[in-house]
């Protein structure tokens, strides 16, 4: 995975400007500071039982986590676990606790009003789902939803949701049509209504919104809004999953960008935008599982993205992944011997990857320093997701526009015959690959991942909270 370096650097490149992270890694809270992204920390599952049940405790975290951090870095919000009534229910009873104790530290830090608590539920919570005017929560979890949306409403906080409508549609058994899940146009005749308010729906995503909008309204609650902290599609799955594609995943997202920033709303509270986090940054090839829970990234480690979103009208987030291709190159009449020590370090410390250079790859020709530096630099510069200065290499090198792609050298960043951005002198994976086993469906950011990088996730909306 890259540093957290590399991937504030991308962050800012894509004018991302909201971040959840799944823990409070300090290496990734500094390399956000002074960029104004707004950042939503973690609680760790594992961390809930101590917290939930030790008022010292809870404040010592705030304190290493959050006060040590602000207001450097721009953290808005934490979330205290992630999915516990469904993955770690043996911490259930002590959940609204470790909320209650995390906000008390805020409280006494002054930071109640600048830092929001909540966390996040699997949508399985949520039992009848459709129509989403007879949906409730499961009642087993009563004693934990009731004081957890009292609490949400005394301190003006929001409820959190993860809305996947790739599970809904996987285990629908066909009666979901998978354009209806993909946000893709239905005729009026194919859209679902809502027998008992004549809502009509287009999408998977807005009823299980709305369908989270009834379920607290049945508890008599009906003024706590709703953030959706994860939503996706896989980009590529194994044979039991052969919806879970290139060309879905791009469907799927750049449909929900759109979506989420025209401030549609849902059907019961239509021009009410839902802020939305889409799961996630990154792919994470060493992933246990399916390969589908490999695939849910935008973009691949290397800073490439994994499929080009189709976001015209959607606004600036994620603008730089098409509509400005940009290469760095070696400057015309650059002294060989700067291009070589400056070929040498990008190959080196700057940990391109150099193997298409060598004798017999398709990059080794022409075999002068003027080409092989450009392939180099251009590498590193898409890797570094073409951060301002990281095309200079002391001078002898120059941002174009024009592809130096030559032959069958075809370098990152170039965008290949089938449209999708080239990673090295491969294209990413196809559209028609299939895969994926098992759903393991409610298990993202369950808190058994410690990596420090960050189990990304990007905000889209552009709402602040």
């Amino acid at each position: 995975m890259p540093s957290p370096t590399q991937v504030v650097a991308l962050l800012k490149a894509q004018n991302i400007r909201h971040v959840r992270l799944y823990d409070a890694d300090r290496a990734m809270l500094l390399a956000l500071a002074n960029t104004g992204i707004q950042v939503t920390v973690a609680v760790p599952n594992d961390q809930i039982l101590g917290i939930g049940q030790s008022n010292a405790t809870a404040a010592n975290w705030v304190t290493r986590n959050v006060l040590a951090h602000v207001p450097a870095t721009n953290i808005t919000a934490i979330a205290v676990g992630s999915e516990v009534l469904t993955t770690l229910p043996n911490a259930a009873p002590v959940l609204v606790s470790a909320l209650k104790f995390i906000h008390s530290a805020l409280v006494a830090s002054n930071l109640d009003r600048q830092i929001k608590v909540s966390t996040p539920h699997s949508s399985s919570v949520i039992l009848d789902s459709f129509p989403p005017s007879q949906a409730f929560f499961n009642r087993s979890w009563d004693p934990v939803m009731v004081p957890l949306l009292k609490f949400l409403q005394s301190t003006g906080s929001y409820l959190m949701i993860n809305v996947y409508p790739y599970y809904d549609y996987m285990q629908s058994n066909g009666v979901i049509p998978l354009d209806y899940a993909l946000f893709r146009p239905l005729p009026p005749n194919k859209e679902a209504v809502d027998a008992n308010t004549l809502l009509h729906y287009t999408n998977v995503f807005d009823a299980l919104v709305d369908a989270t909008y009834f379920a607290m309204s049945y508890l008599n609650f009906t003024n706590v809004p709703i953030v959706v902290t994860e939503s996706g599609w896989p980009s590529k799955g194994d044979s039991a999953e052969p919806d879970a594609t290139i060309e879905n995943a791009n469907t799927y997202n750049s449909n929900l960008i759109r979506h989420v920033l025209n401030n549609t709303g849902t059907p019961k509270h239509p021009g009410i935008a839902v802020s939305t986090y889409i799961y996630e940054l990154y792919n994470e090839d060493l992933r246990p599982g399916s390969v589908s829970e490999k695939n849910w990234g935008l973009f691949n480690a290397n800073g490439m993205p994994v499929y080009i979103l189709h976001l015209t009208g959607a606004g600036t987030v994620l603008a730089n992944d098409t509509t400005n291709q940009t290469f760095c190159v070696a400057k015309d009449g650059a002294d060989p011997k700067m291009l070589q020590a400056a070929l040498d370090w990008a190959c080196g410390p700057g940990k391109v990857d150099c193997s298409p250079l060598l004798q017999g790859q398709p990059c080794y020709e022409p075999n002068n320093v003027v080409t092989h530096a450009t392939y180099a630099f251009n590498a590193y510069f898409q890797q570094m997701a073409k951060s301002p200065g990281t095309c200079d290499f002391k001078g002898v090198a120059t941002v174009t526009t024009t592809d130096p792609s030559h032959g069958t050298c075809i370098v990152p960043g170039s965008v290949g015959k089938n449209g999708t951005i080239v990673n090295g002198t491969s294209l990413a994976p196809s559209s028609n690959s299939t895969t994926s086993g098992c759903l393991s469906q409610y298990f993202h950011g369950d808190g058994s991942f410690t990596s420090s990088v960050i189990v990304g996730i990007l905000v889209l909306s552009a709402v602040l909270l």
